[in-house]
């Protein structure tokens, strides 16, 4: 019998080790590795249905020039002239890489050795942009380097765990399962600092809804509180740390108490308790994500943090450090290489040292001297006609990008676009001049770091589909033939990875920590048989950092002034992740259980606000700002603070008709990161009234245009499933439905409509509109899909001695509605999250949902309370 592959997950930083089973050309058994050190053999709910994802739905198989078929030379040599007669005729930055932290490093590496050694410009930036490029400037301010300071490890050793703008349960479910597991073990303390409450807060022991924005007024107070209350630690910062002229006087004015928690809007008593805990826990470890970096102040938000830990000595000390997690399984992969423009290779700037350093080591011709345009003003250049040439690989930034309007109007009127994808269609590639099919996850060969240093093996197990072709071989061939021959003659991944750690290695006298001299020389066997392991041992532990007196720095950091509300826009909008989505869904949508705990895009409104504008739940809502609107169904939250709205970023125009998140924040990036703010852009929101809503079944994944106001499309077992509202005759929707025999009942007076199409005995779609009632549960039609004999029945949208409805899927692993699960809490009176585990399964495997499960638990037992009293 064959032995499984071990890889690594295609999802968040955490970079959990996978073991993978081929059972079939397109086919997989997905299981963690249990040897990894990231994850020890736990996946989350993305991780565990990955082998619903390697099926080539959708897949660009075949590199095309406009609409047409075209063989690897004809489109290789097309973009190679059209790059070089760019550069010829308008220099070479009028040319742009745009790439993402999907690429493996060897990929990142060899499209950054061409873009800033050879075609001579730095224009070349990564999605990481947008989600921690403030974090990299953070560290750099402070540290000379951009280190982690931290591993995954000193999650094991903390007292006290802070993690400030980060939902960890739904976006690092893994981080969280091994906090959840510290504190089990050694009574650590978790505080959540967070504008919303989400489920990550459910078993915190403080959670602090802090203003948005106000991070660095609160990380400051915290500081103020450890001066007054003598805890910080006077040797370290005399031996390792200096202060820029006022910084001491500028944090002992105006962050007392009271004044940060005006600023904060918390009250004081509960920042108090925060203050006391951390003053009195010196094995504490701070953990920020998007919430800290996706701001137009982030990088002060991240040296914010920083400036406490170094302050008080909680650095370089096991269960002690600030701690950066990335969202994207290979964003520090690109930091190591220079996949930033601001950032030339292997944790080198643009010094004029380090340009003529690397510029020697890669016999570059034409060396980049200064930083390139990052990603929002690349793309505001292309809209200007200053870049005339584009290569986008691996992203999608027609959705990703704020103001997704002004960079879609850009796509249309650059004069040459280039899009390397795995996928065939999607709201970026329809603007480009050629398209190139790339390998996907499970066919890739290289290597990816995780968020604490950890680098992995990323192994194929799949054969090349089609005509797809790696990314690091698509570089290196429009390279070769743009005349850079010898410099690009890499015949595997190994020769990129061997010259990428010679370079960390080359003339580095110890001035940078990130050094990989001893992987420089390993054999093509020994790359391939590599075990995971972390670069930089414990950074910052002798109290030494990569900066020129040795010393970390304290940066002075301003509160910014928090926005009072706009009269046209008077909600705060913010933005992010679902549980188990994926960035534009092109993946994590190809999988029916996925899809299944948030089924359309949603707009989440407190209570409050929703009375206030007259918006009920389910409702469909519009929210618009300065930038563009777009339309959301309605979610009403207690978790949201009043006055704030929040959106998920997935929806793409290839699956929804509204839910464009990306069309909503504004522009604006931080000035030192050039991280655009997702967070807290000014919007309106306003209720939708429609005359009719339903849904549509239909067997198979061929994609369906609705003439509708609402639709939304989500992968099932066997099909796809539309959610759809509107107004005017619904009847047009029936074109949509496949051809075969027809059944149909129809009530005018009610408003209601159901038709089936049934084909060889089987369902081939089914569509349910109503205009005054409420519809039946999909899931008894959608099994309907695989199924033998279909009759007249299907209209009753249920069989004989049928199951009720399990309601919305919480636990995807086991497939277990939250009726099933609230059913179970009543009829057999469980008490606690395993009890909910050992009675029906839910959250025995991947652990995702267990804060779900924790506050079902806890809003059953209010409502049996109120139901005896």
């Amino acid at each position: 019998m064959a032995e499984p592959i071990r890889t690594t997950c295609a999802y968040c930083g955490v970079g959990c080790g996978i073991s993978a089973m081929p059972t079939g050309p397109r086919s997989v058994v997905i299981n963690g590795d249990a040897a990894h050190p990231a994850n020890a053999g736990r996946l989350c709910s993305k991780g565990t249905h990955l082998g619903e994802t390697v099926g080539l739905t959708g897949r660009l198989l075949h590199p095309m020039v406009g609409s047409r078929r075209a063989s690897w030379d004809k489109a290789l040599d097309l973009v190679a002239k059209k790059f070089r007669e760019t550069i010829a005729r308008h220099g070479p930055d009028s040319v742009a890489f745009y790439v993402s932290g999907q690429l493996l490093t060897e990929d990142y590496y060899v499209a950054n050795k061409l873009m800033k050694g050879f075609i001579g410009s730095a224009n070349i930036d990564t999605n990481s942009r947008l989600c921690m490029s403030s974090a990299v400037a953070g560290h750099n301010r402070a540290f000379g380097e951009d280190i982690v300071p931290a591993s995954y490890d000193d999650l094991d050793e903390a007292d006290l765990i802070v993690l400030v703008g980060s939902n960890t349960a739904w976006c690092h479910p893994i981080v969280y399962q091994r906090i959840q597991a510290a504190r089990a073990a050694r009574g650590a303390k978790l505080v959540v600092i967070d504008p919303r409450r989400t489920e990550t807060c459910e078993d915190a022991d403080l959670h602090l809804a802090v203003k948005p924005g106000a991070d660095v007024a609160l990380m400051n107070g915290l500081l103020a509180w450890c001066v007054a209350e003598g805890m910080t630690d006077p040797a370290f910062l005399g031996d390792s740390v200096t202060a820029p002229d006022g910084f001491w006087d500028h944090i002992g004015t105006g962050h007392d108490l009271w004044t940060t928690a005006k600023t904060c809007d918390i009250a004081p008593a509960l920042l108090e308790q925060f203050f006391r805990l951390f003053a009195a826990t010196p094995r504490t470890v701070t953990l920020f994500s998007q919430g800290i970096n996706q701001s137009i102040r982030g990088t002060d938000q991240v040296n914010a943090i920083i400036n406490v830990h170094l302050a008080t000595g909680r650095i370089g000390k096991p269960g002690a450090a600030p701690f950066s997690i990335t969202g994207q399984p290979n964003a520090m992969g690109g930091r190591e290489v220079g996949g930033l423009a601001s950032t030339l290779a292997a944790h080198m700037d643009f010094a004029a040292d380090n340009v003529a350093r690397v510029g020697r080591f890669w016999a570059a011709p034409t060396m980049a001297t200064k930083p390139g345009l990052k990603a929002v003003d690349l793309f505001r250049a292309i809209g200007e006609g200053r870049i005339k040439a584009l290569w986008v690989m691996a992203t999608n930034p027609a959705v990703s990008l704020p103001d997704a309007g002004r960079v879609r109007e850009a796509l249309e009127t650059c004069p040459f676009v280039v899009v390397s994808d795995i996928i065939a269609d999607t709201d970026t590639s329809v603007h480009a001049d050629v398209r190139l099919p790339a390998a996907g996850w499970g066919e890739k060969d290289g290597t990816v770091t995780n968020s604490d240093r950890t680098i992995s093996r990323q192994r194929p197990f799949l054969t090349l589909p089609g005509e797809a072709q790696p990314d690091w071989w698509i570089v290196t061939q429009v390279a070769r033939r743009m005349g850079w021959r010898n410099a690009f003659a890499y015949d595997r991944p190994a020769d990129i990875w061997r010259e990428h750690a010679r370079l960390t290695a080359y003339q580095n006298d110890g001035a940078r920590l990130l050094n990989l001299r001893a992987w420089a020389t390993i054999g093509n066997d020994a790359y391939d048989a590599m075990e995971p392991f972390r670069w930089g041992d414990t950074p910052f532990a002798d109290g030494r950092f990569p900066t020129p007196d040795g010393k970390a720095r304290l940066v002075l950091t301003k509160q910014m002034e928090v926005q009072a509300p706009l009269k046209d826009w008077p909600m705060t909008l913010n933005t992010g992740r679902y549980r188990d989505q994926w960035h534009t869904m092109t993946r994590t949508g190809l999988a029916p259980k996925l899809a299944r705990h948030r089924e359309e895009p949603l707009v989440e409104i407190h209570p409050r606000d929703a009375q206030a504008l007259g918006i009920g739940d389910r409702d469909l809502a519009q929210v618009q700002t300065a930038q563009g609107s777009s339309l959301f169904r309605v979610m009403l939250s207690q978790g949201q603070r009043v006055g704030e709205i929040f959106t998920p970023i997935h929806w793409t125009d290839q699956v929804s008709s509204g839910g464009r998140t990306g069309l909503l924040p504004r522009p604006l990036v931080d000035p030192h990161s050039g991280q655009p703010g997702f967070k807290s852009t000014p919007a309106s929101v306003e209720r939708v009234a429609t005359e009719w809503k339903g849904f549509l079944i239909l067997r198979g994944q061929e994609p369906v245009k609705l003439p509708c106001l609402w639709s939304t499309k989500i992968s099932v077992p066997g099909g796809a499933l539309y959610e759809v509202a509107g107004n005017g005759d619904a009847a047009r929707l029936e074109a949509c439905l496949p051809k075969g025999e027809r059944v149909e009942a129809i009530d005018q007076t009610r408003g209601t409509r159901r038709v089936a199409i049934i084909r060889e005995g089987k369902l081939a779609g089914v569509l349910f509109i109503t205009r005054t009632g409420l519809l039946p549960s999909r899931d008894w039609l959608i099994g309907q899909l695989s199924v033998e004999g279909v009759g007249a029945s299907v209209l009753a949208a249920r069989g004989p001695g049928s199951q009720p409805d399990k309601g919305a899927t919480i636990c995807v692993c086991f497939d277990i509605g939250l009726n099933q699960i609230v059913a179970a809490i009543r009829e057999q009176q469980l008490l606690d999250v395993p009890a909910i585990g050992k009675a029906i399964g839910a959250g025995t495997n991947c652990g995702s949902c267990r804060p779900a499960l924790a506050n079902l638990l806890k809003e059953t037992r209010q409502e049996t309370l109120h139901a005896a009293e």
